[in-house]
């Protein structure tokens, strides 16, 4: 009997599959103009893409980045002003975006805009600037979210600096600007009058980066935000 039944099953889904398959090569029939317009439009926007990348992208990634050799040289030296704004014929980093702007040479040259600013006390523009770059490196990450920090502390906006400085921690953790950006988030908080976020930043440098720069002398940040707080 359940032979039977194990075989009545069978036989009901195999029908099943044949209706479902009947159904499909009719819908397919019925559709085949559409259905093949659909396909020849997808395979055009891909043939469009890789001619797009390969003839238009491409060649203006190199010229970009060629393009930005002297303004990087220009920062390396700290002549900011030259290296944002060029000199001669050759472009600034300004230029660059406003020139490459959908390449990764021209995002590349919004952070270093913004530290440029940032070093000449334009701040303003050092926050708008850092905070249109994009990037998953994670030293150039946490450089970024750093810089923001600095740029909103000296404009007074502590609330952002905080911001900045925690998205850099939580974004790019590592071992060489974590402690530092806890440490400037401390501070910030100190100033801030919250005193108990303070010593949560310095014990995480304390516990979890002991051997920074940061953590050799961390224990005097922590006893002097303890000694503010109230109970």
């Amino acid at each position: 009997m359940a032979k039977k039944a194990n075989q009545a099953q069978h036989h009901d889904n195999l029908e099943g599959i044949e209706i479902a398959l009947t159904r499909t090569e009719q819908f397919i029939e019925d559709n085949s103009k559409p259905i093949s317009y659909v396909i020849l439009a997808i395979v055009a926007l891909v043939l469009i893409f890789i001619g797009v990348k390969r003839w238009y992208y491409n060649p203006l990634e190199k010229e970009a980045s060629q393009q930005m050799f002297m303004a990087e040289r220009f920062f390396d030296r700290d002549s900011f002003n030259l290296a944002l704004n060029g000199y001669g014929t050759y472009p600034g980093f300004l230029q660059i975006v406003d020139d490459y702007g959908i390449t990764k040479s021209a995002n590349l040259a919004q952070y270093y805009a913004g530290i440029c600013y940032l070093n000449m006390g334009d701040f303003n523009n050092a926050v708008d600037y850092l905070e249109d770059f994009n990037t998953s490196d994670l030293l150039v990450g946490s450089a970024k979210y750093s810089s923001l920090g600095d740029a909103y502390v000296e404009l007074g906006d502590l609330k952002n600096a905080v911001s900045a400085y925690s998205k850099g921690i939580d974004k790019f953790p590592n071992d060489f600007t974590s402690p530092i950006m806890l440490k400037k988030e401390g501070i910030v908080y100190e100033q801030m009058g919250e005193y108990k976020k303070a010593v949560l930043a310095y014990e995480t440098i304390k516990k979890d980066y002991s051997d920074s720069n940061e953590g050799k002398d961390i224990a005097k940040y922590i006893d002097r935000a303890k000694q503010e707080i109230k109970d």
